[in-house]
């Protein structure tokens, strides 16, 4: 895969249309009203099936949200960090130098969710949002005794003995509740610490995208997506919720296994270890992450090696080996969320209509613009894994191409994930870990309507955090 010097700015000046391009642009633009018709008929349907018989178990759908016009402190930030992207992201992204670039990308989408939360205030935004009666603070007493809670913890995933964990720690393996006990024995204790660390993990996952854009496919490329993953929709829910720290260690389990896999690394082999020692953070902080295995697979495609596997299975290995030996069974604790599931609301909400009500979902944490993109993703997909099939010798992808592979193997974990029924609803933040690896496919659309297209990523979120209370 081509890729441009390190470290040095890349120009890239607007590219002439060719005789092809409004035609792409046509259905670029049919795409992202694709993308609106299916959110409005999302509403419509489930508007009527909720108030129907209330069987979708949210009050806004296809958002767990209710309609509540407001404007905060942080408003006025939020639209400062929208017009400042917009008005002068692209340029930046183009010239600045590499490693700048990522800490000035890091920084403006923590200012974006940040102001995104402050919208609601900081007590209600943020230092509250990991205190409710459904989240893992709530628990943080009952793991005095650490070995002692592993050891008993699938004992209280099932409603029904005493002492049944809250719906966030009962749905998830012990490794996220320990996040944030670990957190309240460093002094860190409280809502304000732990969504701050949640807003500051999550906001990372924007340079590791970066990272592994510019070794799986090219620098220019990563630049241009910059913009995208600074400014995307579903800043409205990375702050506050763990599922955004989720999401911050997913995506560098496969930056660092893009490093390895293209030999960009300076010692392969310890970014190979330390992506699957994240691997298997990942997979101890969410059952459902294990999916984001499809998208490490297609970084070992794209570089088209395998030597990074043994160390990444040997680093795979650590945490769940450690979490056995505590006594935490995961298949256990799986099996048993299942039941726990159906006991809840996913018992009652049905599959019908949530398999496509969380693609509308998606298609708004993603926005239009990465809709649009997919669409380009998918007519460049026949050509690359041609390009990467056996019997090519040392034909590569070209870096579009190499793009359009990987957000593809996000929409397809993304989409196992939909038809397993096991995220019927909240997938505007469940889904957090996916939806991160699709915002690169807006780099593919052509750049004079870069700014249009960013516009209209920073209006979906804004439009959602001042209208609706979504409650993460």
């Amino acid at each position: 895969m081509k890729t441009e010097e390190r470290g040095d700015p890349v120009r890239t000046p607007e590219e002439p249309a060719g005789p092809d391009e409004p035609v792409g642009r046509r259905r670029d633009l049919a795409a992202a009203a694709a993308g609106v018709l299916l959110v409005v008929v999302a509403v419509v349907v489930g508007r009527a099936i909720q108030d129907a018989n209330g069987s979708l178990q949210v009050h806004w759908p296809p958002l767990l949200a209710s309609w509540d016009p407001h404007v905060g402190p942080g408003t006025p930030a939020a639209v400062a960090v929208a017009v400042a992207v917009l008005a002068y992201g692209p340029g930046l992204a183009a010239r600045t130098p590499w490693r700048r670039l990522l800490l000035s990308a890091w920084a403006a989408a923590l200012a974006w969710i940040f102001s995104l939360a402050l919208i609601d205030g900081w007590d209600r935004g943020v230092a509250r949002r990991l205190t409710t009666k459904h989240e893992y603070l709530r628990v943080i007493d009952r793991f005095a005794d650490i070995p002692a809670a592993l050891r008993g913890f699938t004992d209280h995933i099932v409603i029904g003995p005493p002492g049944n964990w809250p719906a966030h720690v009962a749905g998830h393996p012990p490794g996220a509740t320990l996040t944030f006990v670990g957190l309240d024995r460093i002094g860190l204790g409280g809502g304000a610490w732990a969504g701050v660390w949640c807003v500051v993990l999550g906001g990372s996952g924007v340079v590791a995208v970066l990272v592994a854009l510019r070794a799986l496919a090219d620098e220019r490329l990563a630049r241009r997506a910059a913009p995208f993953l600074v400014l995307a929709p579903f800043a409205v829910w990375t702050g506050t919720s763990a599922d955004g720290y989720f999401a911050g260690v997913a995506a560098w389990s496969v930056a660092l296994l893009a490093l390895a896999a293209t030999g960009t690394a300076r010692r392969p082999a310890a970014a190979a270890l330390g992506s699957g020692l994240l691997f298997g953070v990942t997979c101890y902080l969410s059952y459902g992450l294990t999916l984001v295995a499809v998208i490490l697979l297609a970084v070992l495609v794209l570089a088209r090696s395998a030597r990074p596997v043994p160390p990444f299975l040997l680093g795979a290995l650590v945490v769940p080996v450690a979490f056995t030996v505590a006594g935490f069974d995961w298949w256990e604790g799986y099996h048993l969320l299942v039941e726990r599931y159906y006991q809840g609301a996913g018992g009652v909400r049905p599959y019908a209509y949530w398999v496509w009500g969380n693609l509308a979902c998606a298609t708004l944490a993603a926005g239009l613009a990465t809709v649009a993109g997919l669409r380009r993703a998918a007519t460049r997909a026949p050509g690359a894994l041609r390009a990467l099939g056996p019997g090519r010798g040392t034909a590569t992808a070209t870096a579009e191409q190499c793009a359009a592979l990987l957000v593809l193997a996000a929409l397809l974990a993304l989409a196992l994930a939909d038809l397993s029924g096991m995220s019927k609803a909240e997938t505007e933040r469940i889904w957090q870990p996916f939806v991160l690896w699709l915002l690169p496919a807006a780099a593919l659309l052509p750049g004079r309507g870069t700014r249009g297209w960013l516009a209209g990523q920073a209006a979906v979120a804004l439009l959602i955090n001042h209208l609706l209370w979504t409650g993460w």
